[in-house]
């Protein structure tokens, strides 16, 4: 395909091809700018559902305008190819750039929050993504995020504004039993099939975010069938464990957006917005400090305890030298003999069998 030109299109590089469709870049020589061009392989053009859904894609994308989301020009066919005309953006996608232990929580909050707000907007027209991983996030030279692939879009039904008779409704591209998305970023629900709506890209939001900050999978397994195991019955491993510091307030909005239930994830795009702002203000402005981790704190308890113990016990020792005799005569008081030295050793006897009674560890 490299050197044809679709219309006013000429393609001059393949940059990429999935399930939906293979990307090229192209040049449009009516307005003279570059231009990625979405199509669908020849061999699949005969697959109506296939082409539905790609025609979907661009409906979906068109409606919304928003500067983190990918900016549909057109869709059209030519010499027999259905294929939408796009935004070319010069970049990488967040897939590549996730370094092999995380990326840096300040950057990785920056690209989140462009996340969020991108999905947020989506949401508000009634669309829900089903297919959010990094490999459909784009970040260009400038740090700019940009959503893409809303292939597997649906668009639920909107509710009336007031005043409105009807609401409009359109048809879901696909009908509950059917499985399409990626297996480690699926929701529990979108992975059975079941009916989904906004916060299923939560959940997604929530693998693709723990992703980014540990450079780890949330879920992960041998085969499909054993990540969508993962995905139903098990807890991802707190990104504590393998970030040393992070601080808890990340921890905590990362999990709460991978809970199994929807009713306990985040229940809008636009509050986990807000929640991830705040974090990276605070981030930015050196507010947001690292915890340490309970077994760091333990340690660190035991040993100003132990610390405190020797200097009492130091302390104790060099009064009784300073004000107790110690010469070996002894002296009748009373009706009892005491010898200072004596009473001296019991004295820090005493003293060290209190104190070790109260430096025992805790936790």
């Amino acid at each position: 395909m490299i050197g044809q030109t679709l219309l006013q299109y000429e393609l001059i590089e393949k940059l990429g091809a999935g399930g939906m469709g293979v990307v090229y870049k192209a040049r449009d020589s009516r307005l003279d700018r570059f231009a990625a061009i979405k199509m669908l392989p020849p061999d699949k053009t005969a697959d109506e559902q296939r082409t539905r859904r790609f025609v979907q894609e661009a409906k979906a994308a068109s409606a919304l305008n928003h500067p983190n989301i990918v900016t549909i020009y057109e869709i059209d066919r030519a010499e027999g190819v259905d294929f939408i005309a796009m935004e070319y953006v010069a970049g990488k996608t967040l897939d590549r750039l996730i370094p092999r232990h995380g990326m840096r929580v300040s950057e990785a909050l920056r690209y989140a929050a462009q996340i969020a707000d991108a999905l947020a907007r989506a949401h508000a027209a009634g669309i829900v993504h089903r297919d959010l991983k990094p490999a459909n996030i784009m970040v260009d030279e400038h740090g700019q995020v940009k959503v893409l692939d809303f292939g597997l879009a649906k668009l639920a039904e909107s509710a009336p504004a007031p005043g409105e008779e009807a609401t409009r409704t359109m048809t879901p591209a696909t009908a509950e039993g059917t499985i399409l998305g990626t297996a480690a970023y699926m929701s529990p629900e979108q992975s059975q099939a079941l009916a989904v709506d906004a916060r299923s890209d939560i959940f997604s939001f929530g693998a693709v975010l723990y992703e980014m900050i540990t450079g780890r999978r949330a879920f992960q397994g041998g085969t499909a069938a054993s990540t969508v195991s993962a995905v139903l019955r098990d807890d991802p491993e707190p990104p504590r464990r393998l970030v040393e510091d992070l601080p808890a307030e990340i921890e905590r909005v990362i999990l709460r957006c991978l809970k199994k239930d929807p009713a306990r994830r985040f229940q809008t795009m636009a509050d986990l917005k807000v929640a991830l702002e705040e974090l990276r203000e605070e981030s930015d402005s050196g507010r947001l400090r690292s915890a340490p981790r309970p077994s760091t704190a333990r340690k660190t308890r035991r040993w100003i305890a132990a610390a405190a113990g020797v200097a009492l016990l130091a302390g104790v020792a060099w009064i009784a030298r300073r004000w107790i005799p110690s010469t070996p005569s002894s002296r009748r008081t009373g009706s009892r003999w005491h010898s200072p030295g004596t009473a001296r050793s019991r004295t820090i006897s005493a003293f060290t069998s209190t104190w070790s009674g109260w430096a025992r560890p805790c936790g």
